[in-house]
């Protein structure tokens, strides 16, 4: 409806005479937005108020002249002019009852559109480093990502879900040493731990079979450090890591070193992959880190930032210039070793994003990436790349409560409370659910108890209990040996007059506005928000009206109703990756 007015503005303000002597004013945008007053009609649109100055007219005056071109339509019951230059207009039932019809029609592509048509976008998500089980945090993470990929490809965006793989550098070699100590363990051998190892079960289960598929590496011998002093010095725990890996790598060799590293790295992968797709969250592609450094992009990305004049070496290192970009410092790239940093894999891989041919490269982070995202704009600038192509959406961390008692975050590994213990105990639907219901840049605390409950005061519940209580009736209406008729239904829609209907059908018609709003504003809350509301006044029909009425004419316009609220339920759910169950 919003698409159809804003093409009948569109064709009445170009046939206006004025524009003929101001041709920038013939590209306007056309703005119509939702009345906060229905006493205002349905929409609102200011154009009159925009072209004003420049076409040197009162905006009345101009409202009134572009109200006198616009084509007639069925859908349009009224327009007026409205406060300083409003134009207002007031929807027809035709329009409304079009609207349902078009839902039932549509089915499953109700709601989607093309106005992202032709965008490419790359959007990485989760992303967690490959050195343990995803925990609550990445839970969220997922939801988000995954949602805001069906909303992006509802409005026809052409969408790649992204997870990088860190499958290279010191937070690997940090796992890799600390399941080759554990491996002594598992063959009954005493070792030292130091203090910043993965100590989680998950190291002790991968440990227990590294010990079987390398015993030679399981050496007591091997555990003689010399000079390694027993423990931290001065509280370096940094430098004392860095210490015991140097020493693991010395006596293991690189090749055996490295064996234990992937096999950690392949056994946790294997855990996150299933773990995501048990979630409904399935990226299209898992992008190793490694592999940048392999293909030589690395190199290729720090000789464009060269070529640029946005590095320099000093002290045996090569760095970013990144406050030239906003940043508090500027950055290495290559340490005094050699060896290449986070940051250079970070734009190298931005690079190999937009080399891949995307428009928007969307990256979905932790709250604490805030630094992160004006050194990495800074460095597509200084490899010759628009920055503007970056976009970051930044999700707040997550709190578990149980009714008012908070949980504690840690759990048998005595690190975290894992995304599998999450849906183990509340189910895909209310994580999914919940994870979205608010913005993503708010924190959110997460009631497991409220989660599970069989009530209206579970919103997901609410609005499942709405989908299956259309297919209660309509499994009532086969009890009872009746049927009926779309065309009955169509020709008789008139007869949906009451204050509950008419609620229903506006309400109905918002949906393909609220998928437009959150794949703009990257915010799938609207949509969960939209689906209570929906649900909300779906309950409030039900319990106020008889859908299986004597009247067969009014029956089947009723049940066309239920049907395409049904429907769009279904549809709400698929974009948050939540099931539409027929019974409850």
């Amino acid at each position: 409806m919003k698409e159809h007015i804003e093409q009948l503005i569109a064709a009445a303000v170009a046939d206006l005479p004025e524009l003929a002597d101001l041709p920038d004013a013939a590209g306007v945008s056309i703005e119509i937005e939702r009345t906060r007053d229905r006493a205002h009609g349905d929409y609102a649109c200011n154009v009159a108020m925009r072209l004003a100055r420049p076409l040197r007219s009162k905006p009345r005056n101009l409202a009134g002249r572009i109200i006198e071109r616009i084509p007639e339509s069925d859908s349009i019951e009224a327009i007026e002019i409205a406060g300083p230059g409003f134009i207002n207009f007031r929807l027809s039932p035709q329009a409304f009852h079009d609207e349902l019809i078009d839902i039932l029609e549509r089915g499953a592509d109700y709601g989607t559109s093309k106005i992202g048509a032709g965008h490419r976008v790359l959007l990485e998500y989760v992303s967690a480093n490959p050195t343990g089980p995803l925990h609550v945090g990445h839970g969220r993470h997922a939801a988000y990502g995954a949602s805001m990929a069906n909303l992006l490809r509802a409005t026809g965006h052409d969408v790649h879900e992204e997870y990088y793989i860190n499958d290279a550098g010191r937070q690997m070699d940090i796992l890799a040493l600390s399941v080759w100590l554990r491996m002594f363990a598992a063959k009954g051998i005493d070792a030292p731990f130091p203090s910043g190892g993965y100590q989680g079960q998950y190291v002790i289960d991968i440990a227990q079979d590294a010990a079987g598929q390398f015993p030679d590496a399981v050496d007591a011998s091997k555990l003689v450090t010399g000079d390694l002093p027993a423990d931290a010095p001065d509280g370096d725990a940094d430098a004392y890591l860095d210490a015991w890996i140097e020493h693991t790598r010395q006596v293991l060799g690189e090749d055996m070193f490295l064996a234990i590293h992937d096999l950690a790295l392949d056994s946790i992968i294997v855990d996150i992959k299933d773990d995501m797709a048990e979630f409904g969250a399935v990226p299209d592609e898992w992008f190793s880190e490694r592999s940048l450094m392999e293909s030589g992009a690395i190199e290729r990305a720090l000789a464009r930032v060269a070529e640029h004049g946005k590095s320099y070496e000093q002290d045996g290192a090569i760095w970013f210039r990144a406050t030239d970009y906003g940043d508090e410092k500027d950055r290495v790239v290559v340490r005094d070793n050699g060896r290449t940093t986070y940051f250079a894999s970070d734009i190298a891989y931005h690079l190999h994003k937009r080399e891949r041919g995307y428009d928007t490269l969307l990256d979905i982070l932790g709250a604490d990436h805030h630094g992160y995202i004006a050194r990495v704009r800074g460095g597509l600038e200084a490899m010759g790349e628009p920055p503007e192509t970056l976009e970051v959406e930044l999700v707040q961390f997550v709190t578990l409560f149980r009714g008012e008692e908070k949980v504690q975050m840690s759990t048998r590994s005595g690190q975290f409370v894992t995304l599998r213990e999450l849906r183990d105990e509340v189910g895909n639907d209310a994580a999914r659910f919940f994870f979205v219901s608010r913005s993503n840049d708010q924190h959110l605390d997460f009631d497991l108890k409220l989660a599970k409950s069989q009530s209206n005061d579970n919103p997901v519940y609410y609005v499942q209990y709405a989908h299956a209580r259309v297919g209660s009736v309509m499994r009532e209406l086969d009890a009872r040996g009746l049927t009926w008729s779309l065309d009955t239904a169509r020709a008789h829609l008139g007869r949906l007059t009451e204050d509950h209907e008419q609620a229903l059908m506006r309400r109905l018609a918002r949906y393909p506005e609220m998928v437009e709003l959150g794949a703009r504003q990257r915010a799938p809350q609207h949509i969960v928000h939209y689906l209570r509301e929906l649900a909300q006044e779906f309950h409030t029909y039900y319990n106020a009206h008889r859908f299986i009425a004597d009247d067969t004419a009014l029956r089947d316009a009723r049940l066309l109703l239920i049907n395409a609220v049904k429907q769009v339920i279904r549809n709400g759910l698929a974009l948050l990756g939540v099931s539409a169950p027929e019974s409850m």
